[in-house]
């Protein structure tokens, strides 16, 4: 089954003060290229949903936000739109712990579904999640109609949740949702390298 891979890049990084993607955790490597590292085991296809252009010079394509205010969403369905393949995992270019083995459970568990999003607690893992080429139309009147939020559309789709328990076993101290918005997050996520 072939998988396309969008990796968010699109984000401001307002409360972090600087551009994480770019940050190291003291191995010499950017967040996002440990990303990269990482979904290029998995995917068919890769490539990164940003406006910043010094993301081109990681070599691949860089495809530019079609919905630059529509946030997380819009960011999504421009990653959606943007794939060769029918399904696309999309992750967030600060989760420096994403593990090969969760985004193939995603991948098998795609099957007669719209979307695989895991969820942890009360949280839905939307940037760490398997969306179809069905999400667009639903993505884009949702954003459409002034809504931002990801789980929007989810009453539109098949979206079938993987739970805590099952990511657990792939994942058993859940590392691999892990991200860093703050300065306080990367340092936590440095220490626990």
């Amino acid at each position: 089954m072939s998988v396309s891979v969008a990796v968010m890049a699109g984000g401001k990084s307002r409360r972090m003060g600087r551009d994480k993607a770019w940050l190291d955790l003291g191995d010499g490597r950017p967040i996002v290229r440990r990303v990269l590292d990482v979904v290029s085991r998995v995917g068919d296809e890769v490539f990164l949903v940003a406006n910043d252009a010094s993301f081109q010079t990681l070599g691949l394509r860089v495809v530019p936000d079609r919905f630059p205010d529509g946030g997380v969403l819009g960011g999504i369905a421009t990653g959606i739109g943007a794939a060769a393949h029918d399904r696309v995992l999309v992750v967030a270019c600060d989760m420096p712990f994403l593990r090969e083995d969760v985004l193939r459970l995603l991948v098998e568990r795609s099957e007669g579904v719209d979307a695989v999003v895991p969820k942890v607690g009360e949280e839905y893992q939307t940037l760490h999640a398997l969306y179809t080429k069905t999400c667009l139309a639903p993505i884009e009147r949702a954003l459409a109609s002034g809504k931002r939020r990801v789980v929007s559309f989810f009453g539109d789709v098949r979206v079938r949740t993987i739970g805590e328990a099952e990511l657990r076993a792939a994942d058993p101290d859940l590392r691999s949702v892990t991200n860093v918005n703050t300065p306080e997050e990367l340092a936590q996520v440095s220490f626990r390298r």
